[in-house]
């Protein structure tokens, strides 16, 4: 199998693209690889096509943008959680998100494409197929040590299930819906248009039926004739160790059901993380400030380090430390998310100068600064004085 080619490469972007430049870079290569705008090379010019359309849809999704550029093509691993399993990896065809939908701004460039492909334009894909339900997103907010040690949540959310009455058919009980006789079921009505290629057949969405192919004539008093019922839902969730703030879970399966028999949506639980008073995180490391006395940087001491997780690490700060020196606690930082090592623990010791000093303490430290015959270090002028 070819490797894919990274998708802001296949557009012709940078990394900090905006949904303009996005647009532009995209509407300039649609045109130029449409197989019907390259008779002479019609094979190379569908899988260009099909390449760029597959980078853009991706790309021109904030939510699915941030999720490539955060782990590619890959998708975020060995996430736990919900009866549906906890990850995501990028599909062929992308499927998981559901159709393509910015060919609008083509007029009826989309429909063209669609016919010529079998499908891609949510527009004119024919809406009484089996479709995969839509995704849901929800953010839930943990604490730091719930991000280090990683948790198991609850989470509270609405989301449409199918009507047990009607089995989401939508139609009353001991009913059935029937076949629309303008498109005979399909949904569709075809027509020919003219195009910058020439006359070209397309199709449009029936107008009896609304693109369904069937008509309720005795809707289903539960659910009004929509096939789908509102239900506040509790489901637990595992969210990894290690994990940051703005990353992603995704629960497959656990969004709105599908339409005509396909699949359940995926739900997206965004990550927020609480800030501490104590800890800070750069990458997968964790930061901190920790206080010394005098008498400890300067003659040294055992000092006792708060882990993240609760235990404490006894510490050997050598003799005459500085403040602002940092020290390191090897592996004992956040686990990454996709991979099997851990950062480090670093911490900045903050020399504490006592503010009040009893008389007996205050002979002592003269008597001190005597014996060393202590001087500040006087600085030299510069050049510019």
């Amino acid at each position: 199998m070819a490797q894919k080619r990274d998708y802001y490469e296949v557009l012709g972007v940078s990394k900090s693209a905006t949904d303009d430049e996005l647009k532009r870079a995209y509407r300039k290569l649609a045109k130029k690889y449409h197989p019907d705008a390259n008779p002479d090379n019609k094979e190379e010019a569908e899988k260009k096509f099909k390449e760029v359309n597959e980078a853009y849809e991706i790309l021109s999704d904030k939510q699915k943008r941030q999720m490539y550029d955060q782990f590619g093509f890959d998708g975020p691993q060995n996430f736990g959680g919900g009866q549906g399993g906890g990850y995501y990896s990028y599909g062929s065809g992308f499927s998981g998100f559901g159709g393509f939908s910015d060919f609008g701004d083509f007029g009826d460039l989309g429909d063209i494409f669609s016919s010529f492909f079998g499908g891609g334009s949510s527009r004119s894909r024919s809406s009484n197929g089996v479709r995969k339900g839509a995704d849901l997103k929800i953010n839930l907010e943990i604490t730091f040590e719930e991000s280090y040690l990683g948790v198991e949540k609850e989470i509270s959310l609405n989301r449409n299930e199918t009507c047990s009455s009607c089995n989401g058919t939508g139609a009353r009980r001991g009913t059935s819906p029937e076949k629309c006789s303008m498109c005979g079921g399909v949904g569709k009505i075809k027509q020919v248009v003219t195009t910058p290629f020439g006359q070209m057949a397309t199709q449009k969405v029936c107008t009896q039926c609304g693109g369904q192919g069937k008509i309720i004539k005795e809707p289903c008093p539960e659910c009004r004739g929509k096939g789908t019922i509102k239900r506040g839902m509790k489901l637990k969730v595992k969210i990894p160790e290690g994990i940051d703030n703005g990353q992603t879970v995704v629960l497959k399966g656990e969004g709105e059901p599908g339409i005509n028999g396909g699949p359940k949506g995926d739900l997206y639980i965004v990550v927020h993380v609480k800030r501490h008073n104590i800890y800070t995180r750069k990458s997968e490391h964790v930061l901190c400030d920790i206080p010394i006395t005098i008498t400890g940087a300067t003659l040294g001491a055992d000092i006792e380090v708060p882990m993240v997780d609760g235990t404490k690490e006894i510490y050997r700060i050598p003799e005459g430390t500085q403040t602002g020196t940092k020290f390191t606690i090897k592996n004992r930082g956040f686990k990454s998310v996709n991979g099997n090592w851990r950062g480090d623990f670093v911490f900045t010791v903050i020399v504490q100068t006592p503010k009040r000093l009893t008389n007996e303490q205050r002979v002592l430290l003269q008597q001190l600064a005597k014996t060393m015959n202590e001087q500040p270090p006087i600085r030299k002028k510069g050049i510019f004085g």
